[in-house]
């Protein structure tokens, strides 16, 4: 009988488990509830234990600790990375259980508290700015997701590339955060806010219900000094940053990475609360003293809700080209997959849809195909894990190319340029979106495998095609094309002299334009031109 239950949060590397010890992630538990399983589980567990990020991020895992009480003998407990722990006991259980039974009959009201919120804002028209920018204080950036332990992928870059940089340009930046940034100097100023318990197993509702929070740390943390301005970074449902840039009257800088609404429905399912996210949204855009997106077809979308097309910044996405350089040594990358004296063939990314992963995975399978001799010491590192991982590994599984891949599964943000200097190649196979509207992203992956110095093949897809040129800094090739993919890659594997030439022209390039030092001078200079126009 196993004397202890460990249930892990996704992101957190899985304990070893000790003898007796039974360790299994969050999602693979959560099957155990909706199956059914857990009901043979009853009391087979001495112990039970749920690792989270951090205490104040775990919410109220309601069902999760019933199916632990159910499964457990004795204690159970919420232990997170820094080992601090939280019992959960009989009165905390209570606890939560009335909070949940009388939500439902509380969800309206929050619902029509929002809903006034966001039209008295709605009714302080942008026709009435009245804005004060004094870059000698310091910038307040707030970042109100509610995701928890994510540790590498392009949000970790950009905003740890931001607040990094704020300050030379302004004063020391304030940075307010539901969750730790990995790569955020150890010098700025950090306050985290805890998510409330209130609706916590509620959909969306919790988007809501963070607003007042992340208002009130924010004052906490402020203490009566006045920020030069607000840049939030938007999420669901947030209009913290609207709020208190209203009433401390100073700048709102909105960064806006598309819409939730059309994500959730192309990417996820449709909101349960659509029309009142999309008035928030639309608030955001409309209210805010500059939006600033990555890419131009973001811009024509914002400028299609409403907002100024003078008050929408197009600025790509950039790198720390200290971090991300031909000088870090992959050596140690190499030696631990088997990759030495191996032409690499490298990918990064969060296996999302628009990735395009699995046409890398069906390009590689071609290549081992139509050039064995020339795929005979060439891998594919794979670096990263998400959604399509399972697809992806079918087609290298079915093409014969599993002996010949590598999958490095999720790498922290801090350690993810070792694996892109382990590569000889990098590949950025982005595709298409589904419904035929413009790609409107700009990968951040793009700017590092700039940085790198390293041979490039990417998509020509809408900004990609602009920040690469053909035979120059890369080699472009049509989206979703796997022959033209798989022969853009052969070419370089076969020309290592094409591969430098490409990657030190990329590296200029990246210098010049594409840090994260020159992506907030741009904003700065933009926001000053707004606010004394």
């Amino acid at each position: 009988m196993s004397t202890c239950l460990t249930v892990v949060r996704g992101g957190l590397e899985r304990p070893q488990p000790q003898p007796g010890e039974t360790v299994v992630g969050f999602d693979e538990f959560a099957k155990w509830i909706t199956s059914g399983r857990v009901v043979g589980q009853f009391a087979r567990f001495g112990q039970s234990r749920m690792l989270v990020h951090r205490l104040e991020s775990a919410g109220r895992p309601l069902p999760l600790s019933l199916a632990l009480r159910w499964a457990t003998r004795g204690g159970i407990r919420i232990e997170d990375e820094r080992g601090r722990m939280r019992p959960v006991d009989a009165r905390t259980l209570v606890r939560w259980i009335a909070q949940a039974a009388t939500e439902p009959f509380r969800k309206r009201a929050l619902l029509r508290h929002v809903e006034r919120t966001v039209e008295e804002l709605d009714r302080e028209t942008p026709a009435s700015r009245s804005r004060k920018l004094d870059l000698s204080r310091s910038p307040l950036y707030l970042r109100s997701d509610l995701s928890f332990g994510v540790r590498a992928g392009g949000s970790v870059g950009h905003i740890a590339g931001v607040v990094n940089e704020l300050e030379h340009f302004a004063g020391p930046p304030v940075f307010v955060t539901t969750d730790d940034v990995a790569t955020v100097n150890a010098r700025v100023e950090q306050h985290h806010v805890a998510p409330p318990e209130a609706f916590w197993n509620f959909r969306e509702l919790p988007t809501f219900v963070l607003n007042g929070t992340c208002e009130a740390e924010i004052d906490r943390v402020l203490a009566g000094r006045t920020p030069a301005f607000v840049y939030q970074r938007y999420s669901l449902n947030n209009f913290t940053g609207l709020r208190v840039a209203r009433r401390l009257g100073i700048p709102l800088v909105l960064e806006y990475n598309g819409s939730e609404i059309w994500m959730s429905r192309h990417w996820g399912r449709p909101l349960k609360y659509e029309r009142l996210s999309a008035r928030i949204e639309w608030l955001n855009l409309r209210g805010a003293d500059l939006v600033v997106v990555v890419s131009r077809a973001m811009r024509d979308e914002v400028a299609g809700q409403g907002a100024e097309r003078a008050r929408v910044l197009v600025n790509p996405n950039g790198v720390d080209p200290a971090r991300y350089s031909p000088a870090i040594d992959g050596t140690a990358v190499r030696s631990k997959y088997g990759l030495r004296g191996r032409t690499v063939v490298g990918f990064i990314g969060t296996f999302g849809p628009w990735h395009g992963a699995d046409v890398l995975a069906r390009a590689y399978v071609r290549l081992r195909a139509s050039n064995p001799k020339l795929a005979a010491d060439v891998r594919l590192l794979m670096i990263g894990t998400g959604a399509t991982m399972a697809g992806v590994r079918k087609i290298l599984s079915d093409g014969g190319a599993m002996d010949a891949t590598v999958f490095a599964g999720l790498v922290p943000q801090e350690e993810g340029a070792q694996y892109l200097a382990a590569c000889d190649v990098l590949v950025s196979p982005h595709v298409p979106n589904p419904d035929g509207t413009p790609f409107f992203g700009s990968p951040t992956k793009l700017f590092e495998y700039m940085a790198m110095g390293k041979g490039i093949v990417a998509s020509k897809l809408d900004q990609i095609g602009e920040v690469l040129e053909h035979n120059k800094t890369a080699l472009l090739v049509p989206p979703g094309d796997v022959e033209a993919l798989a022969a853009a890659i052969a070419r370089l594997i076969g020309d290592r002299t094409l591969r430098e030439c490409l990657g030190a022209e990329a590296r200029r390039v990246v210098l010049d334009r594409h840090t994260w030092r020159e992506h907030t001078r741009r904003m700065i200079e933009r926001l000053k031109a707004v606010v004394q126009a």
